[in-house]
């Protein structure tokens, strides 16, 4: 667990979860791990698959809210729905190309289905923005496997590690 609690929101983009068709399980699956984590959840939204209603919320999340770290859900796919990536790309100031490239090399030990996903992340002012794929198990694995170097990067970011911002 980390000294400083981060503040964190979760943006699921799902057509079906939005219209009420599908439970959402991949955002509390989220919301899960980063509470264990030490993080605070303070913000969980599902929207439709809206390449501008996502980036509205992420600039609300980021800009009005101030959240360390947003976290999208689903939308990264190759449907034409799955905007998320494109979403992000107009809201984000800096691409953190090896928080995405990490997640599609976990992803590829354990299905090569993982170099479908299409998901990024970067920065928006002091909030880090990631993209993980819309299933549960996905989550979790991603999460699993980045949650210690993301700690290690928020607290650069933020200013919170001397060592590193020497």
């Amino acid at each position: 667990m980390q000294s400083k609690q981060f503040r964190a929101g979760i943006i699921t983009a799902s057509d079906k979860g939005y219209r009420g068709e599908r439970p959402d399980l991949s955002g509390p699956a989220a919301a899960e791990l980063l509470t264990a984590a030490g993080f605070i959840v303070e913000e969980y939204k599902i929207l439709p698959d809206e390449e501008n209603l996502l980036k509205d919320e992420m600039i609300r999340m980021c800009d009005i809210v101030g959240l360390d770290l947003v976290i999208t859900t689903g939308g990264t796919g190759f449907s034409s729905r799955d905007v998320t990536p494109e979403a992000t790309m107009q809201v984000i100031e800096r691409q953190t190309p090896g928080i995405a490239e990490a997640l599609r090399m976990n992803s590829l030990k354990i299905t090569p289905k993982g170099m479908l996903s299409r998901g990024i992340s970067g920065i928006r002012g002091k909030t880090l923005i990631i993209n993980l794929p819309g299933s549960p198990k996905s989550v979790r694995e991603s999460l699993d496997y980045i949650l210690d170097p993301v700690i290690h990067g928020l607290s650069i970011l933020l200013g919170l590690d001397s060592e590193c911002a020497r």
